[in-house]
């Protein structure tokens, strides 16, 4: 993930929760109580929550699998919104160029300076397969960003005969778990990466899976020494 692009808003009705104290500085990922309890639901996710769930996995997981990359919700509307001349500034830092699969949340907003939007689904890049999967767990709500936002990429990543695909996608039961869902999905497709190598053939998650994703991150905030509380 790219450093310094971290959006401060907090999702509206939160920010006030006890001033909003710091809950767990991550790296580059800052939780603050407000994000905490969006995790114990039921609430939709923010940019905060997934940025911290991909730093883990990219700092604390994979730290030793130079492959594999993971962009983070801020980074991915930065690119969403500039023009296609300017999408390298944030790509390549990353070495975007280099990875073999990369992942994206993408989010509905069509906003470029606030935070916001109202669902979520996953993007990965696999340049093996020369090929994006696209995992949207409410019926292609996102279907038309991702194709725009893949058309942008297909150029950027020098892929560009790479073929949009529909990954298989566990459809939500409730309006507020995208996010979980994204989460949930994206430790799916790496299972599926480490053991063939591609990412055709990932099965989706679980309904117990996505039920218990939320006390997973609580408990891992408190492993990493952060509260919840």
């Amino acid at each position: 993930m790219i450093d310094g692009k971290r959006n401060c808003q907090r999702s509206a009705g939160m920010s006030s929760y006890r001033g909003d104290q710091v809950a767990l500085s991550f790296h580059e990922s800052c939780l603050r109580l407000s994000d905490v309890e969006l995790l114990k639901g039921p609430f939709w996710l923010n940019d905060q929550i997934i940025s911290f769930y991909f730093e883990y996995l990219e700092k604390q997981i994979y730290k030793d699998e130079d492959d594999i990359l993971f962009v983070s919700p801020e980074v991915t509307q930065c690119i969403r919104m500039v023009s296609e001349a300017e999408v390298g500034i944030f790509l390549d830092p990353l070495r975007a160029k280099q990875r073999a699969f990369i992942f994206f949340a993408l989010n509905d907003n069509q906003i470029a300076d606030r935070a916001g939007g109202s669902h979520w689904s996953l993007l990965v890049f696999s340049r093996p397969e020369r090929a994006f999967y696209h995992f949207d767990s409410s019926h292609h709500s996102n279907s038309d960003i991702c194709r725009q936002f893949v058309g942008v990429l297909k150029r950027a990543l020098d892929c560009p005969e790479a073929q949009l695909r529909t990954g298989d996608c566990l459809q939500q039961s409730n309006g507020y778990d995208c996010g979980v869902h994204v989460l949930c999905t994206v430790d799916k497709v790496i299972q599926q990466v480490r053991k063939s190598g591609r990412i055709e053939g990932v099965k989706s998650a679980r309904y117990d899976v996505i039920r218990g994703k939320r006390e997973e991150i609580l408990n891992m905030i408190i492993e990493l020494g952060g509260r919840i509380n």
